[in-house]
């Protein structure tokens, strides 16, 4: 009985299989060497049969790759980017972001194939954090500016009601003394979550969880069902309690706002879903197993307006909001290396808490 003997390529390339992203190492002609287990997935076919068959044949349009593979065997780029189309057995073609690289043994290629919903949501984490960090900065720095005239407006207030009295004028200085105190409860809010130090213990997220309901349902006893999928096998993990229980409730408060006339209704709904994802990337990083929590209701949905900038500070879709609740919630899950994602239509509204595990 004929034996196969085992592809020396495995043992060089074995650590691709932990990637999610789609690898394949190419000699110059074209012929696959090896494949990882993502691509495996994706082809949905076996590596044996990927393996040896003539890669550019994969795609839709096989020239682009087929010239791509002879400049890189002519030493005319490092790397190349491009996008293609790659098709796959009993399904319809998939978008894929293409990343071409020279191996550093002479007529060998790598191919990373990103699919472009992928990339796109890669792109997005990326922007939310930086976009974080620069909110963090100027929330500082903004409540730092404001903080010290408006000491010295409220103090000259409450001089001048010493010296005035005329009950009128006494009203006019309350005013003043009542808007600088609503502008300091702003401002402490502001600079709350980089004030107070990181206290981490052990975490449960099912009593956090468990904690904001009881929250919540004290505050909405009538019209709103919330409802509990957990995954009991998530284990503890490090992190602060409180700034947990505040991230989720402030999440969770978004959604009651959200559901205001459903609620009114009768048939307002939040679930709460925990799932332990695996071989994650979020933040740059990629995680072996990560939590995630969604919170979930049947609102109308996030605004058009507003889908893209919900995190940043001040920046409310309902009149009266101080826009600061999913900010201040994306800082406490970010201070845990972690990350709010949203994805919203009219009728289901998901907000993702994602936070790595150990």
């Amino acid at each position: 009985m004929p034996h196969n003997p085992p592809n020396p390529y495995i043992a060089r390339f074995q650590a691709f299989d932990l990637l999610a992203t789609l690898v394949a190492v190419l000699s110059s002609d074209g012929a696959v060497l090896f494949a990882n287990a993502a691509l495996e997935d994706a082809l949905g076919t076996s590596r044996r049969t990927i393996e040896g068959s003539h890669f550019p044949d994969c795609f839709t349009e096989p020239l682009i790759l087929q010239n791509a593979l002879e400049g890189a065997g002519s030493n005319e780029f490092a790397a190349l980017r491009y996008d293609a189309w790659l098709k796959r057995l009993n399904h319809d073609p998939v978008p894929v972001h293409v990343i071409l690289a020279q191996t550093e043994r002479q007529g060998e290629v790598i191919i990373e194939l990103l699919p472009q919903e992928q990339q796109a949501k890669q792109d997005r984490e990326e922007r939310l954090i930086d976009q974080a960090q620069a909110n963090k900065e100027l929330i500082r720095n903004l409540a730092h500016e404001i903080k010290n005239p408006l000491g010295g407006i409220r103090g000259a207030a409450q001089l001048l009601e010493m010296e005035i009295e005329s009950r009128e004028l006494i009203e006019y200085t309350q005013v003043i003394i009542h808007e600088a105190d609503r502008l300091q409860s702003l401002v402490d809010r502001l600079l709350a979550p980089h004030r107070r130090p990181h206290v981490v213990g052990d975490v449960n997220i099912h009593e956090i969880c468990e904690r904001v309901r009881s929250l919540i349902l004290a505050e909405f006893p009538r019209g709103l069902k919330i409802e509990r999928e957990y995954d009991v096998s998530i284990p503890e993990f490090r992190g602060d309690r409180e700034q947990l229980i505040q991230a989720v409730l402030n999440v969770a408060h978004n959604a009651t706002q959200a559901l205001s006339e459903r609620i009114a209704d009768g048939d307002a709904q939040i679930t709460f879903l925990s799932r332990i994802a695996r071989q994650v990337t979020f933040g740059k990083q990629r995680y072996r197993l990560a939590l995630e929590l969604h919170v979930i209701d049947n609102g109308p949905g996030v605004p058009e307006s507003i889908k893209d900038r919900i995190f940043y500070p001040l920046v409310s879709g309902r009149e009266g909001g101080s826009g600061l609740g999913l900010t201040l919630a994306q800082t406490f899950v970010q201070q845990h290396h972690g990350l709010i994602e949203c994805d919203s239509v009219p009728g289901r509204t998901d907000f993702k808490l994602l936070i790595p595990l150990p």
